[in-house]
């Protein structure tokens, strides 16, 4: 057991970056070190495009419920009684009697 505890204080102290054979523990040191900052930073962008997609989901229901109000508000323009309440403030009223087709015929020499 004590090559055991020798070998845990021996990487708690650090032995392993100081010793002979360190170059080999540096390079994997710093590979792992390179990864970890590429996932932290992957991870960051990861984070800014959901929440960036959240704003436009919620840009998109916005818009959606105006198009919704804009559309309902067209067909209520677009009814008989309304356009009869807006000619009737100009002075015109619906005809009395409904409106007749004319034919015309013409006779081919």
């Amino acid at each position: 057991m004590s090559k055991v505890r020798e070998g845990i204080y021996g990487v708690l102290r650090g032995r392993f970056l100081t010793d002979d054979s360190s170059f080999n523990n540096w390079r994997i040191l710093i590979f792992v070190v390179v990864l970890l900052l590429i996932m932290i930073s992957s991870s960051h962008s990861l984070d800014a495009k959901v929440v960036k997609i959240a704003e436009l989901n919620k840009l998109k229901r916005e818009l959606r419920a105006e198009d919704f109000d804009t559309s309902t508000e067209l067909t209520r323009m677009k009814l008989e009684s309304s356009i009869r309440k807006r000619v009737k403030e100009k002075g015109l009223f619906p005809a009395e009697k409904p409106p007749q087709k004319i034919k015309v015929t013409t006779k081919k020499e």
